[in-house]
């Protein structure tokens, strides 16, 4: 790995620890201000805070599936550990690297709290939509991939995400597997094609 990849690394790991802190720091402020007290207005009508603690997954989905949730959410962040590793250290992978820390830091945020409290502090409340109550960290993870998807689709052209293939990372895939049995049964057949010809000569 050379020195500016690895810088980039430590940046995105900064920046994923200081979103993390921050979105704590917001769950621990709603503990303290709003849990079994009233709902506190910041725009009448539209919008609140209102303390709430979330089994399920963003936005109050799923039930009761800690498990799962934690699953999910160690195989989110291992690709994203991957991209992260494998993206080119060119400017314009500067955009992919911030979308991905988000959403890793959003994912580990929740997961936080599902490990220390069996269930994720939410307390942001629309109220002009009845939406569902949600945090920061799913702020994080619903913003970016959205953005992610954009960007991915209008933005990089294939040849940009190449890297993400295990084919250009070494890795031998079916398509190699079969591509060189094809290969040797070519092989085979022209070398038997050759000692038919020079047994008639």
């Amino acid at each position: 790995m050379t020195k500016r990849p690895a810088v980039n690394l430590i940046i995105d790991a900064v920046i994923m620890c200081l979103l993390i802190v921050a979105d704590q720091y917001t769950k621990a402020l709603a503990v303290v201000m709003l849990k079994d007290k009233p709902a506190i207005p910041i725009i009448s009508g539209i919008l609140e805070f209102n303390y709430l603690e979330n089994r399920g997954a963003a936005f109050g989905m799923m039930q009761n599936q800690k498990i799962f949730f934690i699953f999910v959410a160690v195989i989110i962040l291992g690709c994203i550990i991957y991209m992260l590793v494998k993206a080119p250290a060119q400017k314009k992978y500067v955009i992919l690297h911030i979308l991905l820390v988000f959403i890793a830091a959003g994912a580990i945020g929740n997961m936080i709290d599902r490990l220390s409290l069996n269930y994720v502090v939410d307390f942001i409340y629309i109220k002009a939509i009845n939406f569902p109550i949600f945090n920061v960290a799913d702020i994080y993870v619903t913003v970016s991939t959205i953005l992610l998807a954009i960007v991915l689709i209008f933005v990089y052209k294939d040849d940009d995400l190449r890297f993400m293939s295990f084919r250009a990372s070494g890795f031998r895939t079916f398509d190699d597997d079969r591509s060189g049995q094809h290969s040797k049964e070519v092989t085979d057949s022209v070398k038997e094609q050759k000692d038919n010809n020079d047994a008639s000569e």
